[in-house]
């Protein structure tokens, strides 16, 4: 297991095993957007913030790619158009109640916001109640080109929804950190905001290249929001992306990172021990400044 896999671990539950008992594991719940990873015990059941749905449009939808009905939550105000749209990427957990939360927060500040479940094809991260397992059987077979891919079609869909192409954002948390980088190197959007997402790391056939072998090909600035305490993606790492992204084209060079000194791996997750109420409300409103300082 990776370090950064091992915080997300240890970030789940301090002190204590993946391996322990389903009675100290959430209920596994078949509905989009209200299940959690069995992985993720009921040390904090419930996210800090619940955003209720009133006045949004939210919900469970699908679109479709090359055959496949790819399921993703959406939330946006109702009866709304010409919505600015945010992909929302999940961590390696999936599309659970925190991610269509974050939709939810989205929706409110007038987005239309989608979280696809990029990991339909290859199965259910709920379904593992072990991380090593649900890294290896699960999410180390999602390839990057099929993410991409994905992506790509719900950036499509919205537009058919409400949403304004013209003004696409990502974010994303965790693994979904990544994602935003590269797809920030790859997609139409004109922002993105990584949540702690890997810079660099050991290649495979289906994982090809990192954030820091993309800097050269982002096509958007990303705000990169890191925590100090992150033993998994050590500040050294941030540093050589930092200088890396002082060389590359102008979204790079446009790009920059906030440090939270205190803060560990997936602080903004407020469904796990590893919530910072300060350093997460502080990213989030930099968070949205940040998208509309860059049109979105």
């Amino acid at each position: 297991m990776r370090d950064d896999q091992q915080q997300d671990l240890k970030a789940l539950v301090p002190g204590r095993s993946a391996e322990e008992g389903p009675t100290r594991r959430l209920a596994l719940q078949t509905a989009l957007g209200l299940g959690y990873a069995a992985a993720a015990t009921p040390l904090m059941a419930q996210t800090a913030i619940a955003t209720p749905a009133d006045g949004l449009t939210a919900g469970e939808v699908s679109f479709m790619v090359n055959g496949f009905k790819v399921p993703a939550y959406r939330a946006a105000p109702a009866g709304k158009k010409d919505l600015p749209v945010v992909l929302v990427i999940s961590e390696i957990f999936g599309v659970h109640e925190y991610i269509a939360d974050t939709c939810r927060r989205l929706a409110r500040a007038g987005y239309l916001a989608i979280a696809p479940e990029l990991f339909a094809r290859q199965g259910d991260p709920k379904a593992f109640g072990e991380i090593a397992k649900l890294m290896s059987e699960l999410i180390a077979k999602v390839p990057d080109a099929q993410v991409m891919g994905d992506l790509d079609a719900a950036v499509q869909w919205a537009g058919t929804q409400g949403g304004d192409l013209s003004r696409v954002a990502i974010t994303g948390f965790c693994w979904g950190g990544r994602i935003t980088w590269l797809y920030a190197a790859h997609g139409p959007v004109k922002a993105g905001v990584a949540w702690y997402g890997r810079l660099e790391g050991a290649k495979t056939e289906l994982q090809p290249r990192h954030p820091l072998e993309l800097v050269d090909q982002l096509k958007a600035p990303v705000l990169g929001l890191y925590g100090g305490q992150d033993t998994g993606i050590p500040l050294a790492s941030v540093e050589r992306m930092r200088e890396a992204l002082k060389q590359g084209p102008a979204a790079a060079k446009a790009s920059e990172f906030v440090i939270y000194p205190e803060a560990p791996h997936a602080f903004h997750a407020d469904y796990r021990p590893s919530y910072r109420e300060q350093a997460a409300k502080d990213g989030w409103e930099r968070m949205l400044a940040w998208f509309k300082r860059h049109g979105v």
